[in-house]
């Protein structure tokens, strides 16, 4: 039988309000929550937030075909030690996520590594190449709810259209890389004033707002729900808003890079700093936070994306885009979004976790009977990113000498603690 461990002395973050009490967990489940609690297990919660654990709705773990950047175990425990209890893995792996064969095989490797629920998301074309939909019924059937093409947009309409009516026939939803491709060949930044004068190619924002626009009028005419990946324009969220105005089954998301970094970073020429979509100008992280405030904007999402450092330190028009994310998620928010906690912890769990349909058993509130997949955090604590100690393979963090806000004490997952006082367990 496990442990009994009990949670002392933090401020309990529930959708219905806060409360400063213990928690006692036994076999996977809260049991009770009240004062002078004790179990086998002691966590310290003093000065802390006791909430639901994270979930990702966007995470690059890079296992089958890239593990020489991350696996799905260490990217798990990086997800741990961010305060995550599940990550949704994207489906950019080689041989990419289109068949029960692979989806099994991730969500095998995430039980295998078991710290966080690994949940797998499924293609919406064969290969992610945008030319014949991936067989959604079949992986629907096995359990995938979030298909996406994620690293490309579905740059057919008609194509687009046929498969988000087959996603409203399943019950699932379709996640969108917004980027018509012949609008970004070759580009490396956004596009503005910063990247004519450093003589680099323009990545303009209606690249991404023409494809939120098509797939609003392409939900709207289907019925279907969609989720809009990684955000990153003022237009983009205006549009969104207008579509939930209309009643329309949108979701979006905005990454803690495109929260907190600015275009005039990539002056340096350092890899680090692209991304796709592009870093933006200050006028659109403005945007984007209104977004999140006034519920236009549901979730943060990472975008973890890990890359070998020889593939980091080619050129910037030859390096890939992606930086890391799951360890200084919290800091970056905390430290950069302007967000009350309860808006942090709504943004990182509760609403993720619907959008993900793995509410069940995440974003649940910390209450007698609910699954205990619960993160503890210090949100006051002042810290930076120590390179050596990232449990990701890969070092690709633009966050090195800055210092972020509110960090990870304690992670408990499935009732048993993953992280302890800030360090993994296994």
């Amino acid at each position: 039988m496990s442990k009994s461990v009990v949670i002392k002395g933090g401020t309990i973050v529930n959708p219905d309000g806060q409360s400063r009490v213990d928690v006692r967990i036994e076999n996977g489940k809260v049991v009770e929550v009240g004062a002078n609690l004790s179990a086998d297990v002691q966590l310290d919660a003093s000065g802390c937030i006791v909430s639901s654990g994270f979930i990702d709705l966007h995470a690059h773990l890079r296992e089958p075909g890239k593990e020489e950047a991350e696996t799905i175990e260490t990217g798990s425990r990086a997800g741990a030690l961010g305060g995550y209890t599940a990550l949704v893995a994207m489906p950019n792996t080689d041989p990419p996520q289109d068949s029960i064969a692979v989806i099994d095989f991730v969500r095998e490797q995430g039980k295998r590594a078991g710290l966080v629920d690994v949940v797998p998301s499924g293609c919406i074309t064969l290969g992610r190449l945008g030319e014949t939909l991936a067989p959604m019924a079949e992986l629907a059937q096995a359990g995938v709810t979030l298909f996406t093409d994620d690293g490309v947009g579905v740059q057919d309409a008609s194509l687009m259209r046929r498969a988000l009516e087959y996603a409203k026939g399943l019950g699932v939803t379709l996640a969108q890389h917004c980027e018509v491709a012949e609008l970004t060949k070759g580009a490396v930044m956004n596009e503005c004033q910063c990247c004519t004068d450093l003589g680099l190619p323009g990545w303009p924002s209606i690249a991404e707002e023409l494809m939120v626009f098509r797939d609003i009028e392409l939900v709207r005419i289907t019925g279907a729900s969609m989720h809009f990946l990684h955000l990153s324009t003022a237009r983009s969220v205006e549009l969104v808003r207008a579509a939930k105005r209309d009643g329309l089954s949108i979701t979006a998301e905005v990454t803690p890079h495109h929260l907190s970094l600015t275009q005039e970073l990539l002056s340096s020429y350092d890899s680090v700093y692209k991304v796709n979509p592009p870093l933006r100008s200050a006028e659109d992280i403005r945007a984007l936070k209104v977004g999140l405030l006034d519920g236009t904007i549901d979730a943060i999402a990472t975008d973890h994306a890990p890359h070998p450092r020889r593939d980091k330190e080619m050129s910037l028009d030859m390096a890939p885009p992606g930086m890391l994310g799951l360890e200084t998620a919290l800091g970056v928010v905390m430290a950069y979004g302007d967000l009350e906690i309860k808006d942090v912890v709504s943004l990182l769990s509760w609403n993720p976790a619907r959008i993900a349909k793995i509410d069940a058993d995440h974003g649940r509130p910390i209450a007698v009977g609910e699954s205990a997949n619960i993160c503890v955090f210090d949100p006051d604590l002042a810290w930076s990113v120590d390179i050596e100690r990232l449990a990701s393979k890969s070092i690709n963090t633009p966050y090195v000498g800055r210092t972020l806000r509110g960090r990870v004490r304690h992670t408990i997952f499935k009732g048993t603690p993953t992280v302890i006082d800030g360090q993994a367990q296994k």
